[in-house]
Parts: C-alpha cells; structure tokens; sequence
C-alpha cells in the first residue's frame, strides 16, 4: 500500500480547518464552496398576498430556476405592512441565497417616509434584478357615471368618491394620493388586504374607484362591469389599446410605474448573487415567462448593478416629496 509521506501534516491541516469553521459559526463555508451553490431548496419570499401580479411572476420564474440551478425553487407569501413582513423576514434571514426576496419597489422607495418606524433598514438588503415595471389602470365601477378622468374628477368634487387600493403604502393608494393632489379631485382612500379584494370591492360598488393591477381588472372590463378611464404609465397598456395614458390626459406628473424586483441580504457573497442574476436572465429569456410578463402588463427590464439602484433611488426621492407634499398617512 502506498502511503502519503506527510500523513501526520495532512490530519493537522484537517484538524486546524475544521477549527476555523467551527471559531466561525455554523453559517461559515469555505470561500471555494460558493461555486456549488445551490446545494439545497432556495425560497422565494414574495411579500405581497397570493394570486397577485407578484405572486403569479414568481411562480412562472420559478420553474426555470429550478430547471437551471437543479433544486426546487419554493414561493412562499409572507404579505402584511406595505410588504414590511415579507422584507423584514429577508433581511434578518442567512446571507447565503437560500432565501431570495420577490419585491415591489414600493416597499423600499415608499414605505421608509410613509411608515413611523421601519423593522429593516433599506441596507440590509441588495437587488439582485429589476425584472419588469408595470402601469395601473384607474378604473371605475358601474355606479359612476363619468365616463373619462376629467369627468371623475368634476364629478368627485360635487360628490366625494371613495377609492380602493391593494393596501396602504401599496402602488395604488401613492398613485391616487398622487391623482388627488394633482387634480382636486375629492376621494377617499379604502385600503384592501390585496389587489384581488380591491377588485371585487369595486365590482360591488362598495368603492367607486381604484387604481389597480390592470390583469385583475382586465376580465371585469371585459365584461363591462367596469370602467378604465386611464393608465398611469408612460405608454398605452397592450391589454388596454383603447384607453390613454395619463400624460395624453395633460397629467404627466400622475405617470407612475411599478417596478418588480429580486432582492438578498446584503452579506451575501459576490459569487452567490451572480449565480441568481445569471439564471434571473435566463429566465426572462424564456418564451413562457415572456409570455407571462405580457399577460401581467409588464415590460421587461432586467436590470442589474447601478442601473439598478439609480432606479429605485430616484424613485424614493420622488416618493419622499409626494409623501411630504400630500400629508399621505397609513391609515
């Protein structure tokens, strides 16, 4: 039998390496490690409730990861407090990308001015990706007769409206605080436990107005139970051809886009994050997930590194003035 002419060196340089990791924690890996990631399930967090926009593109991103990266890629909705549940649980969570946030922007570029104290600062995480940004449609239930914004707006003024949002601190309640502040209009804002609840609160007359998702709409519109007076992106949705934009309206500071995004701790390692970001990519490339972002009123983005953090800065910026011009409070 051959023998290692060290032997006894070999055991000790074991031994001191098992001594390193056990000084450094449980969490603790050698540097090298990182390039097998994953080695088990990651979670996708999504914070906002189920069978939303969020909710359904992290499903159809789901299963490309998985197909790329060889291990299940399980959402898991933690909705609540403008999406702070969700981030929170993220940021306190191992930075080793096992736990992966799926994100709106709101919950970091509106919550921060809209809430008196916040359970994770914005630091402790870092986007992986933008993937897409979205309009939302201002629609209007059976009950109102205007039949264009301007309308609305003369109408709400002689009768105050109420409106429905997905939420305080939600993209729709900051965009009709927005619309108000802007116009004159007189409403008052509903919040709902998502965008789902919203709809059929406008469906039943319960709210006049919401300014929504639009593929939550899309049937109900269809079907002429409701009525889209306008979109707030910056060009016509593709699911609404007929309707205009905002700023067709004369109302271009009304525009407002949602971003969707991916997000991890901070710590995580360099290696970890462009093992997401690349199978991310690849993901969107996908024909099915395309086609999906086409249902969900989403244009595709997928932005990275300072692209995107010029992006969600210049958005908190923009958010913190709206907050502070319209006195906009979690109600």
């Amino acid at each position: 039998m051959t023998r290692h002419p060290f032997p006894g060196a070999l055991r000790r340089l074991g031994h001191a390496a098992a001594c390193v990791l056990l000084a450094l924690g449980p969490g603790a890996t050698i540097a090298h490690a990182d390039a097998a990631y994953p080695t088990k399930p990651v979670k996708l967090i999504t914070n906002f409730p189920p069978g939303g926009p969020l909710d359904i593109l992290g499903r159809a991103l789901a299963k490309p990861l998985q197909a790329d990266l060889k291990q299940p890629f399980i959402v898991d909705n933690r909705p609540g407090a403008g999406g702070n549940i969700g981030a929170d649980l993220v940021a306190k969570s191992p930075a080793d990308g096992y736990t992966v946030l799926l994100t709106i922007d709101t919950t970091f570029t509106i919550n921060p001015h809209l809430y008196a104290s916040m359970p994770f600062a914005t630091k402790d995480l870092k986007p992986l990706m933008i993937f897409s940004s979205s309009g939302l449609a201002f629609g209007v239930g059976s009950s109102v007769g205007a039949r264009t914004l301007p309308e609305f707006v003369t109408q709400s003024k002689a009768e105050p409206a109420t409106f429905g949002s997905a939420g305080n601190g939600s993209p729709g309640h900051i965009a009709a605080e927005i619309f108000s502040n802007a116009t004159g209009a007189k409403i008052t804002h509903v919040p709902y436990k998502g965008n789902a609840p919203a709809v059929m609160a406008l469906l039943s007359n319960e709210v006049q107005a919401g300014i929504l998702a639009t593929p939550g709409l899309l049937p109900h519109l269809q079907a002429g139970k409701v009525r889209a007076l306008a979109v707030t992106g910056r060009q016509r949705s593709p699911l609404l051809p007929q309707v205009p934009t905002v700023g067709e309206l004369g109302l271009k500071d009304l525009e407002f886009e949602v971003l969707y995004l991916a997000m991890v701790p901070a710590a995580t390692p360099d290696a970890v994050v462009q093992t997401l970001r690349e199978a991310l990519q690849s993901a969107l490339a996908q024909p099915e997930v395309k086609s999906r972002l086409a249902t969900l009123d989403m244009v595709a983005l997928g932005e990275v590194g300072s692209a995107a953090s010029e992006r969600l800065n210049a958005a908190q910026l923009r958010y913190g003035r709206i907050v502070k011009t319209t006195g906009m409070k979690v109600d």
